[in-house]
């Protein structure tokens, strides 16, 4: 039985750990802190192939959105997926951007449409349409978001459930165990040895940090993301939507997540944050513009994501050149996109196919 080890439980390490062990390998996940204790579990998880371009990349994108629903015939129900769509409209210096890409994303077959405040407040009944004005506001009915750290465990779960899968937690990855031109394991910070036919790198941001072979890092340009979370309040939203003011979806027991980019902006990888801080507060006060029935709430909670993304902003999904052994997986929008990579990494690492839709999407591009 081909030995796996897949480092991080994530969303992507969840998911590739599941399909590896459905396919037959014996997987164990190590992971150094907790299920979904990265960058997953403070993701803004909006399952999307937004803005996305090139083309292959959106398509990777879709094959994901398709993945999410397609569980639900595997699972039974998918609890920590959650859709009916999202409502997006712009300030005026951003709607003719807007209108180029709902076209763009029609013309490639993405459900996109524009509707009238009557159906925004049908859909949206807490919405204060004087928020919107007199913006065009376009719907995306096969978009969502996900609960990532519930979506992880579940994958986790069924791996250990059904195929024996071990995951580790508290098991920081040191370094890659390399011997001649092969990996063989990996060590973690305890010292412990962990032997493997194939490593799997599914550590996201900390991608570089578990090997110690500069030789080997992967390129990457991270982003930072700032999330607002509030106490439960008195809001029926339960869509994704992105306005002129806020962007703002369910989070679960009547809370809310808010984000804005232009505060992200602001911040940096290490600044210290709070729910009393400034733009914290400001994010508050954004959402009560267009949640007036929320009332005059202060956050409860905020959070620092820092994206991984790799160097070029595009995935980096295959065998890492010149070394034999070792996989990546990482890329931004993991969140949409890790159900179909799961099932494709799992095709190439067990199975030898190359999936023609990762062509795009190789590490040695890092490393010619």
């Amino acid at each position: 039985m081909t030995k796996m080890i897949i480092i991080g439980a994530g969303v992507m390490g969840a998911s590739v750990a599941y399909r590896l062990a459905q396919a037959g390998a014996d997987v164990t996940v190590l992971e150094a802190t907790r299920v979904g204790g990265g960058t997953s579990g403070i993701s803004f998880a909006w399952t999307n192939a937004h803005r996305k371009p090139p083309k292959p990349y959106h398509d990777l994108n879709v094959a994901g959105m398709k993945a999410h629903a397609g569980l639900r015939d595997e699972f039974g129900a998918t609890p920590w997926w959650h859709g009916g769509g999202s409502l997006e409209w712009e300030p005026e210096p951003g709607r003719a951007a807007q209108r180029e890409n709902v076209e763009q994303l029609r013309s490639w077959g993405y459900a996109a449409e524009w509707i009238d405040r009557d159906q925004v407040h049908e859909l949206e009944p807490d919405i204060d349409l004087a928020a919107i004005g007199d913006a065009p506001v376009a719907y995306f009915p096969e978009e969502g978001w996900l609960d990532p750290v519930f979506y992880a465990h579940a994958m986790l779960s069924a791996a250990r459930r059904r195929y024996d899968a071990r995951v580790v937690c508290g098991a920081r990855v040191a370094d890659l165990i390399i011997k001649g031109d092969r990996v063989s394991g990996v060590r973690t910070a305890d010292g412990t040895l962990h032997e493997a036919d194939v490593v799997v790198n599914c550590a996201g941001r900390w991608t570089n940090e578990v090997v110690r072979e500069a030789g080997l890092h992967l390129p990457l340009a991270p982003t930072v993301g700032f999330l607002v979370f509030t106490p439960p309040v008195a809001s029926s939203l339960g869509r994704v939507v992105r306005t002129s003011v806020i962007d703002a979806r369910p989070d679960g027991a009547g809370r809310l997540m808010l984000h804005w980019n232009p505060t992200d902006a602001t911040l940096r990888i290490d600044s210290k944050v709070s729910p009393s801080m400034p733009e914290a507060r400001d994010l508050a006060q954004r959402a009560r513009q267009l949640l007036p029935s929320i009332g005059e709430v202060e956050p409860e909670a905020v959070r620092i994501a820092i994206r991984p993304i790799p160097g070029d902003h595009l995935s980096a999904i295959g065998p890492v050149p010149r070394i034999s052994g070792y996989y990546l997986a990482i890329t931004h929008s993991g969140v949409t996109m890790s159900p179909f990579l799961g099932a494709a990494v799992a095709d190439e690492v067990m199975h030898g196919q190359q999936r023609v839709e990762l062509a795009d999407f190789r590490p040695a591009r890092f490393f010619n």
